[in-house]
């Protein structure tokens, strides 16, 4: 059995595989971490491999943690990756998009694949048929958006994530989501629009957070798949450890 462990912006996941079936997941604060390591392993003893990735603030502590116990690996740029690497900065890319590009290459091999990730940000990875991943976009995420508004402008206030019942806002409130909102919606639209005009036969997957509340609002066809980046760590503590 594998546990992934990934340390995201807000929260920190585990999740137990076995094989390529996920079999458990969690999320919980940074915080608890040592508590929810502790009940896990008494949940799943045969645990044998592990593999972490942080765009977080997992500690050195936290690591040897798990360490001790499993065959564990951090997911870094010096591990082996079944796809050729075209981004000018490769040592700056994160970990969690080469996580979800992984998950692609496996799943949906020899396909233009551009892979949506909304969460915190929105980040946009686009990888050839022939295994060459070429880049793509970073813009801020749906929750980041109504935070920017509330903390850049004197009078406008946080609210919540609401899908908005009309495009004219006619209240402050209702202003703010058809803007946030649809304004998003749009950019994915408009994004997935473009990689087509340049690749007919394109694949889109969205995953992330937002995944639920955003696939049903898109124009384009796309596989929505909320565990991906979780399914593409998994395949690439088997990809290193063969």
């Amino acid at each position: 059995m594998n546990l992934v462990v990934d340390v995201g912006n807000t929260y920190v996941k585990f999740a137990v595989f076995n094989f390529a079936d996920l079999i458990y997941k969690t999320s919980f604060e940074l915080n608890a971490f040592e508590k929810q390591y502790v009940l896990l392993k008494k949940k799943y003893p045969k645990l044998e491999k592990a593999i972490i990735s942080s765009v977080g603030h997992l500690s050195k502590d936290q690591v040897a943690l798990i360490a001790k116990d499993l065959n564990a690996i951090e997911l870094s740029s010096d591990l082996s990756f079944p796809f050729k690497n075209d981004y000018q900065t490769p040592k700056t890319l994160g970990v969690d998009r080469v996580a979800l590009v992984c998950a692609s290459v496996n799943q949906f091999p020899n396909k233009n694949i551009l892979i949506i990730d909304a969460g915190t940000c929105i980040t946009y990875d686009f990888i050839t048929k022939d295994n060459h991943y070429l880049g793509g976009a970073i813009s801020p995420g749906l929750r980041l958006r109504y935070k920017a508004l509330n903390n850049l402008t004197a009078n406008l206030p946080l609210l919540e994530l609401k899908l908005p019942n009309k495009i004219i806002g006619d209240t402050t409130e209702s202003s703010i989501h058809s803007g946030v909102v649809y304004g998003t919606i749009k950019e994915i639209d408009g994004v997935i629009g473009d990689y087509i005009d340049q690749y007919p036969d394109l694949t889109v997957i969205l995953t992330g957070g937002d995944t639920r509340f955003l696939s049903n609002q898109l124009k384009n066809t796309i596989f929505a798949n909320s565990n991906f980046l979780l399914e593409g760590l998994n395949y690439i503590l088997e990809y290193n450890s063969k």
